[in-house]
């Protein structure tokens, strides 16, 4: 980088024997110092688009690691290779005209320079993209994502803990930020993405919106955007939709039906996964999400990834039967019916929904009950185990929280469940509980 910016330099403190005297507007020539700055240019962009350091976005922990840190310089670190050959070939160019021997060489160095400057620009995106991903650790929000990663970072442990084999561990483990808008989303680790040029995403990046970072009990989403990430790092992106499909068909609900609940198998995997990492307290911030007006949460697109919201909280109220929270889950059963007593308005294919409740236990069955080849022959509800006692311990946790005291050695990703029992039951109010959220897993 050095030497060709050194080169670059060089090429503009050439004077060609033009202006001897002290320059004016009217006696500076043009076209010299033009080509000379444009070799300048590509030179010092090219050195801009640097490495960046852990330590320039703060030093506590709510920073990103050294292995976050590490991924972002080795993608940049590619895509400079070509925008450093390109810096020097202008440079040649450039003083092969200045020189006076190529003049033909004017069209050339226009259209590299054109060229360069798309590369820059695309560079450039990643390059800003990154910036502002690990800035935000900076912020007031700094603390609040770092709660967030322990969260993520958790559930990922608990699945790899989990597991009856050994896997390879992945790394980085998945980084959390916080943008505007309804709903939040993640990119998973490997996966070609528009934001970066279709360069590959070198770690999973959940994003969050700002108003479930300020209410932290609706925080379910997390566990639901990790639990997308886990179905791909876990190896179970095709085993799943095969276990559904063969499990419908088996029980003669025709292909048509067995179809839709294929496309819908992520989507389901992420609920039910989510379910098991936080317990009966997640099925409260799924209804958060998908309980809006009725022609929303009853419409039917028969190209969606996501089951009809109707149909989410049944699911999830299915699973939390078989975990053995049986009273919780005719309690959500029954909210939900109330507030959705008619289905019928929908637009659901009748037989779709005539058969949803065979549907909806089989698919249970088949996501979390059954084994995989992938998991060591295990199932996801022994991976993640989640029961009466873990709901306890969410519930004790709860209460201390709202007092302000250590809530003890609850995982981390136990206290979206721990803030949602306190504040449903008023233990404390919602800022409160709040505050002393973000505080506990920012301790750790």
């Amino acid at each position: 980088m050095e030497t060709m910016q050194q080169t670059g330099s060089a090429a503009a403190g050439s004077t060609n024997g033009e202006a001897k005297s002290s320059p004016t507007s009217a006696t500076q020539p043009v076209l010299g110092p033009w080509l000379r700055a444009q070799a300048l240019n590509l030179g010092r962009h090219t050195v801009a688009l640097r490495d960046f350091q852990r330590n320039e976005f703060g030093t506590g922990a709510e920073a990103p690691t050294e292995g976050h840190i590490l991924a972002v310089n080795q993608l940049l670190t590619r895509l400079r290779l070509g925008l450093v050959k390109r810096a020097r070939l202008m440079n040649r160019l450039v003083r092969s005209v200045l020189a006076g021997s190529r003049q033909d060489l004017l069209t050339s160095i226009v259209t590299h320079k054109h060229l360069s400057h798309a590369w820059v620009q695309r560079i450039e995106r990643i390059w800003d993209f990154y910036l502002e991903l690990f800035g935000q650790r900076q912020s007031s929000f700094g603390s609040w994502l770092l709660g967030a990663d322990r969260i993520a970072l958790d559930c990922y442990q608990v699945a790899y803990l989990g597991i009856g084999h050994q896997k390879s561990v992945p790394a980085p483990p998945p980084f959390c930020h916080m943008r505007t808008g309804f709903a939040p989303a993640t990119y998973k680790r490997g996966i070609r993405l528009k934001r970066l040029g279709r360069e590959l995403n070198p770690f999973p990046l959940v994003q969050l919106p700002y108003h479930r970072l300020v209410n932290p009990w609706t925080l379910g989403a997390i566990l639901h955007e990790l639990s997308h990430n886990l179905q791909s790092d876990l190896g179970l992106s095709r085993a799943l939709p095969l276990a559904i499909g063969r499990r419908l068909l088996r029980a003669g609900l025709g292909m048509d039906v067995a179809k839709v609940w294929v496309r819908w198998n992520r989507e389901t995997f992420a609920d039910l996964s989510a379910l098991l990492l936080g317990g009966p307290a997640v099925v409260a911030s799924l209804m958060d999400v998908v309980g809006r007006a009725p022609q929303i949460t009853l419409f039917f697109s028969p190209d969606a990834r996501h089951p009809t919201p109707y149909l989410r909280v049944l699911i999830s109220v299915e699973l939390l039967r078989r975990m053995g929270f049986r009273e919780e889950a005719e309690k959500f059963g029954h909210a939900w019916r109330t507030l959705y007593p008619n289905p019928q308005n929908g637009n659901f294919p009748p037989k779709l929904l005539r058969t949803a409740s065979k549907a909806i236990a089989l698919v249970v069955d088949a996501v979390c009950y059954q084994p995989f080849k992938d998991l060591g022959d295990k199932s996801l509800a022994q991976v993640c185990r989640f029961g009466q006692k873990e709901q306890r311990m969410i519930e004790e946790a709860a209460r201390r929280l709202a007092k302000g005291t250590d809530p003890g050695i609850v995982p981390a990703r136990f206290m979206i469940g721990a803030a949602r029992f306190a504040l449903d039951n008023r233990l404390a109010s919602p800022e409160v509980i709040k505050n002393n959220f973000y505080a506990e897993l920012a301790r750790r």
